[in-house]
C-alpha cells in the first residue's frame, strides 16, 4: 500500500471532506460538525494511506475494520465513505438524517454500507472496537496465515470518560491486541463547554497503566500523524493509543475551538466565511473536486489489487488445508445443524436440577456442533454453569480457546461480545447474575437495534436465589429486557424448555436472546421430548382442562413457577374448575406466532392468570385488563427460598387461595 508523502490532492480531499459534512447539516438543519471539520486530517490519511478495505466487497472477512466511536460525528464517516467508493452516493448525503435515507444521525451498521458498528452512545464503539480486536485474533489462532488485517477507531473525550471504556482498555491491555489501534480525537472541548471544568486525568498515563502503547501527536500536522499510524501498524504485542490534539470545528472562523460548534449546524454566516477562509466554492454544494475524485478512484484500483492478491493466497490455503477450509466456511456461515432442537434434547438432563445446570448441560452439546460459538462470563463460570468443557480459556498469547476471561467488566462484556459478533464468524455468548443486566443493558439494545446474534445467560433469577438478598435478587429485570424491541427473553422451566432456548438462541441471526436461569432446582415437567417444539414457538399448552371442556381457567406461568401452577391447577381442577396452564418460556416468540396459534394456547374462553417470580405489570397483555397477574412488585430480602416463597405469597396452597378468592370476585 503506498504511503506517498502529503501532497495539494490530500490537502483538496481533506477540504472536501468538511464541506460535504458542512453542506450535509446545513442542508438538514442539523448534526455536529464540530468533529468532522477537526478529525477530517486524521480520517482521510488513514483511509488513503493505511487502511486495508474494499469497497466492492465491504464484507470481506480480511478488511480493516474502521469504526466511528463518537457516532455523532457521523457525516465524517458517510463523506469518507462516498469518496472511497462504497455504495452511498451524493443524493443520499444530501438526505443526511432524513427518513429512510443511508445517512441516519448516527452510523447504523445495517443501513449503510463500510459502516462497521452502530455508534452513538458513548463508549460502546470503544469497547466494540476491542471485541472486534479479540474475534481478530481467535480467527488468526484458528487460521494461521489466512488473515492480515487490523482494528481502527476514532474515539472521542467522550468514549474515553464514560466508565465501559476503562473496562474495556483494561481489557484489551491484559490481552496484548496488538491489532488495535485508538485514534483519540482530543479537542478539549465538550457538548457543554471546556473539558477541564470535569476532566483532568491523564489519559495517556491511565492507558500505558492498562498496557498500552501511548502516542501523542499534533492532530493536523500530517507528518506526525503519519508517523503514528506507521508505528501503531508496526506494533503487535500491545494495543495502541494515539491521542491526537486537535482542533473541534477546525477551519470554522469564529467558532473554531468553542463547544458552540460540537452540536449545532454552523449557519449560513459560518458556513460562507468558512468558504471563503479556505477557497471554497461559494455558489454549489456537495463538491467534489475531478482531482480528488481521480485520487479516491485511484486509491479504490489499488485496494482491489491487494484484494485479488488475497483472493488468490485464500485459493491456495484452501487446497494446502482442505480441513480448516471446510470449518471456516462453517464458521463464515454461522452454520446450524440439523436437527439442532433434537440434538439439544437429546442432551437435556432428565434429573431435577436448577435451570442453571440444565441448561449449562445442553450448551455442552451446541458447542460440540458449533465452532462459532465461544463466550465468557464475569468472574461467573462456576456459578453461571457456561464453561465450554475440554477448550481452552483466551489468554494473552493464547487466542485458539473458546472461553472467555472478561473479569469482572460487565459493561464491556456485553459491547465487546457485539464487537465479536460485527466481527463475524463467531456466536458470542456472554453470562454473569441477572441483576446485573442491569450493567449490560446498553449494549443489548444496541446488539437489538444492529440486529446481532448474541447469547446473553443470566442466571440467579428471582427472589428465589434466597439468602444473599434484595441487591442479588431480580424483581424488574425480566420484565427490563423484555421491553427492549427485537429482544428474545427465554425464562425455561425445566430442562426441554432450556433445550428449546438454547436451540432458538444458537439459530437465531436477526437479534439477541436472553437466557433466563434459575438457582433453585425445578422438577420435570410431564409430556417429554415431545413438548420441545411447542416450546420453541414461545408458548404452549402444558396441562389441558378436562373431558374437552371449555376452559374457565387458564394459569400463565415461566421458569419455576410453572410447577407452581400445575400444583395450584390441581387443587383447582379437584374443586371441580377447568384449568388450563400454559407454559410461555418465551413471550416474544409466542407473541411472533399466527393468532390461530395464540387463539388455541390462550382461548377467549376462561379468566386469566399469570404467575411469575418479578415484576407484574406486562402480564397484563396477557391476562387482560381485569385478569390477575400474581408476582414480585417490591425488592427481596435475606431469607432461605421457602421462607421468602411464604413471605411473597408464592407457595401452592398461598396461590390457590389467592386464585379462589379472586374468582369468586364478580369480574367487571
Amino acid at each position: 500500500m503506498s504511503r506517498a508523502a502529503v501532497d495539494d490532492v490530500d490537502l483538496l480531499a481533506i477540504k472536501t471532506l468538511k464541506f460535504l459534512a458542512i453542506d450535509a447539516i446545513e442542508a438538514a438543519n442539523s448534526g455536529h460538525p464540530g468533529l468532522p471539520l477537526g478529525a477530517a486530517d486524521l480520517t482521510w490519511l488513514l483511509f488513503s494511506r493505511y487502511l486495508r478495505h474494499n469497497p466492492k466487497d465491504p464484507h470481506w472477512i480480511d478488511r480493516d475494520r474502521f469504526l466511528l466511536s463518537p457516532g455523532h460525528g457521523s457525516m465524517l464517516l458517510y463523506a469518507m465513505l462516498h469518496l472511497a467508493g462504497y455504495d452511498l452516493s451524493l443524493d443520499e448525503l444530501k438526505r443526511f438524517r432524513q427518513w429512510g435515507s443511508k445517512t441516519p444521525g448516527h452510523p447504523e451498521v445495517h443501513l449503510t454500507p463500510g459502516v462497521e458498528v452502530t455508534t452513538g452512545p458513548l463508549g460502546q464503539g470503544f469497547a466494540n472496537a476491542v471485541g472486534m480486536a479479540l474475534a481478530s485474533k481467535m480467527a488468526d489462532a484458528r487460521f494461521s496465515g489466512l488473515f492480515n488485517h487490523r482494528i481502527w477507531a476514532i474515539v472521542s473525550d467522550g468514549d474515553v470518560m464514560e466508565g465501559i471504556a476503562y473496562e474495556a482498555a483494561s481489557m484489551a491491555g491484559h490481552l496484548g491486541l496488538g491489532n488495535l489501534t485508538l485514534i483519540y480525537d482530543d479537542n478539549k472541548i465538550t457538548l457543554d463547554g471546556a473539558i477541564d471544568e470535569a476532566f483532568s486525568e491523564d489519559v495517556a498515563r491511565r492507558f500505558e497503566a492498562c498496557g498500552w502503547r501511548t502516542l501523542s501527536i499534533d492532530g493536523h500536522n500530517h507528518a506526525q500523524i503519519l508517523a503514528a499510524y506507521e508505528l501503531a501498524a508496526s506494533t503487535h504485542d500491545k494495543p495502541t493509543l494515539i491521542l491526537a490534539r486537535t482542533v473541534i470545528g477546525q477551519g470554522a472562523p469564529t467558532k473554531a475551538g468553542s463547544h458552540k460548534v460540537h452540536g449545532e449546524p454552523l449557519g449560513k454566516n459560518e458556513t460562507l466565511a468558512m468558504r471563503r477562509a479556505l477557497g471554497w466554492p461559494e455558489d454549489a454544494t456537495f463538491v467534489v473536486p475531478e482531482a480528488v475524485r481521480a485520487r479516491a478512484e485511484a486509491l479504490a484500483a489499488s485496494r482491489t489489487a491487494a484484494y485479488d492478491a488475497w483472493q488468490g493466497h485464500c485459493r491456495t490455503w484452501r487446497a494446502e488445508h482442505p480441513a480448516e477450509a471446510a470449518q471456516l466456511d462453517a464458521m463464515l456461515r454461522r452454520e446450524v445443524p440439523d436437527a439442532l432442537l433434537d440434538q439439544c434434547v437429546a442432551a437435556a438432563p432428565s434429573q431435577t436440577d436448577a435451570t442453571r445446570s440444565l441448561g449449562g448441560a445442553i450448551e455442552q452439546r451446541i458447542a460440540a456442533l458449533m465452532p462459532s460459538l465461544v463466550g465468557g462470563d464475569a468472574d461467573l463460570g462456576g456459578s453461571t454453569k457456561t464453561v465450554i468443557a475440554g477448550s481452552a480459556k483466551v489468554l494473552r498469547g493464547h487466542f485458539e480457546g473458546r472461553n472467555l476471561r472478561f473479569g469482572i467488566r460487565e459493561h464491556a462484556m456485553g459491547a465487546v461480545a457485539n464487537g465479536m459478533a460485527l466481527y463475524g464468524m463467531f456466536i458470542p455468548f456472554t453470562a454473569t447474575f441477572l441483576t446485573f443486566s442491569d450493567y449490560m443493558r446498553p449494549a443489548i439494545r444496541l446488539a437489538a437495534l444492529s440486529e446481532l446474534p448474541v447469547v446473553h445467560v443470566f442466571t440467579h433469577d428471582s427472589i428465589f436465589l434466597g439468602e444473599d438478598g434484595p441487591t442479588h435478587q431480580s424483581i424488574e429485570h425480566v420484565a427490563a429486557l423484555r421491553l427492549i424491541p427485537n429482544v428474545h427473553v427465554w425464562r425455561p422451566a425445566d430442562a426441554i424448555e432450556c433445550a428449546a432456548a438454547w436451540a432458538s438462541a444458537a439459530a437465531r441471526r436477526d437479534g439477541p436472546s436472553e437466557l433466563i436461569f434459575s438457582r433453585q432446582k425445578v422438577d420435570a415437567l410431564p409430556g417429554g421430548a415431545e413438548r420441545a417444539a411447542l416450546a420453541a414457538r414461545g408458548g404452549y399448552v402444558l396441562s389441558h382442562e378436562p373431558d374437552g371442556r371449555a376452559p374457565d381457567l387458564v394459569i400463565i406461568a415461566t421458569g419455576s413457577e410453572v410447577g407452581l401452577a400445575l400444583e395450584a391447577a390441581r387443587a383447582l381442577s379437584a374443586n371441580g374448575r377447568a384449568v388450563r396452564v400454559v407454559s410461555m418460556p418465551c413471550v416474544e416468540r409466542f407473541a411472533a406466532q399466527d393468532d390461530a396459534y395464540q387463539h388455541a394456547v390462550l382461548p377467549a374462553e376462561g379468566r386469566r392468570v399469570s404467575i411469575e417470580a418479578g415484576r407484574t405489570d406486562l402480564w397484563h397483555r396477557w391476562v387482560g385488563r381485569d385478569g390477575l397477574a400474581l408476582g414480585v412488585d417490591r425488592f427481596g430480602a435475606s431469607a432461605p427460598a421457602r421462607v421468602l416463597a411464604e413471605k411473597y405469597g408464592l407457595t401452592a396452597p398461598q396461590i390457590v387461595a389467592r386464585i379462589t378468592d379472586w374468582l369468586n370476585t364478580p369480574s367487571r
